[in-house]
């Protein structure tokens, strides 16, 4: 690898608004890094002549470019939609939480927008609870594979993981119930194993271990951390070690009870070189509660 991360962001970034008017203001802030690092960053994408200016001030990737970015190419997307969804009562009773419509749109069709512009049409959605009624989503996404974990309500999420095992080479991996309201956080293509990760000065929800700028593991609470967003995506090599090693922690007492997270964040953890890719509330929101849907949709307070 010739770039570091920031490099391969700004790239990716530049590859997805060609030929937009593009500043290092703006730039800066969507990385949350200094107009001085842009500076430099796009100064050496210049030099090794992977992007060129042009005149009416936006930026394009070179053959050179899109060269350097084709290994790193998203070749998938999985979505975990198979839970009740509990804490959503009483709108989920009827209805999966992926479907549930926030301003006028349903929460899983958001991501699915966002994949299918960003070219990614490799889609497989693990459904379970009233799982019939994601059928008609092949109308609009033709290119989705469905798979059924028929013991959604008997263990955890490790289960619905180990149904498409297989998939997560080179893939996204989400919860199903992400409301994303920046499509800028599916890429076309990722440099690392990463995870989604909100800085905060505090949480009492579930965060990212980081060490040494690793993920090496996750817990609930704590101050001056990432909290974690449930996106995250997974290198082919990544991938491959993770079709076993999810079989080793499944068949474990108490494996059905663990969640897939689990096994990436815990005595796996060896295996895998993962990363904090951050990001704010604002660009995706996870809906837990009733109460947290009445307060993003007005509608339901009525």
């Amino acid at each position: 690898m010739n770039l570091d991360q920031q490099e391969f962001d700004l790239l990716v970034y530049i590859e997805d608004h060609q030929n937009e008017k593009i500043t290092q203001a703006q730039l800066g802030k969507f990385f949350m890094i200094s107009i001085g690092t842009v500076n430099k960053k796009l100064n050496r994408l210049k030099e090794l002549a992977y992007i060129k200016k042009e005149i009416q001030g936006g930026y394009t990737v070179t053959d050179a470019g899109y060269g350097y970015l084709e290994p790193y190419r998203v070749k998938r997307a999985v979505l975990i939609a198979a839970g009740f969804g509990s804490r959503m009562m009483p709108i989920t009773l009827n209805t999966p939480k992926p479907l549930v419509m926030v301003k006028h749109k349903r929460i899983i069709e958001t991501v699915l927008d966002a994949l299918v512009e960003k070219g990614i049409e490799d889609i497989t959605i693990v459904r379970g609870y009233l799982g019939e009624q994601f059928d008609f989503l092949k109308e609009k996404y033709p290119t989705i594979k469905f798979y059924t974990n028929d013991k959604y309500n008997v263990s955890n999420n490790i289960t619905s993981a180990m149904l498409v095992k297989h998939l997560y080479k080179g893939a996204y991996v989400m919860d199903a119930d992400l409301y994303l309201q920046n499509r800028d956080l599916i890429r076309k293509y990722e440099y690392h194993c990463n995870y989604l990760g909100v800085h905060v000065d505090k949480t009492d929800d579930w965060r990212l271990i980081v060490k040494n700028k690793r993920v090496t593991g996750m817990k609930i609470g704590g101050e001056d951390c990432y909290q974690m967003i449930g996106l995250s995506y997974w290198t082919p090599e990544a991938g491959t070690y993770f079709e076993k090693d999810i079989v080793d922690v499944y068949e474990q007492s108490g494996g059905k009870e663990c969640y897939w997270d689990d096994v990436v964040l815990g005595e796996k953890n060896k295996h895998y070189d993962i990363r904090v890719r951050p990001c704010r509330f604002e660009d995706i929101l996870e809906i837990d509660t009733f109460e947290e849907l009445k307060a993003i949709d007005p509608v339901y307070a009525l």
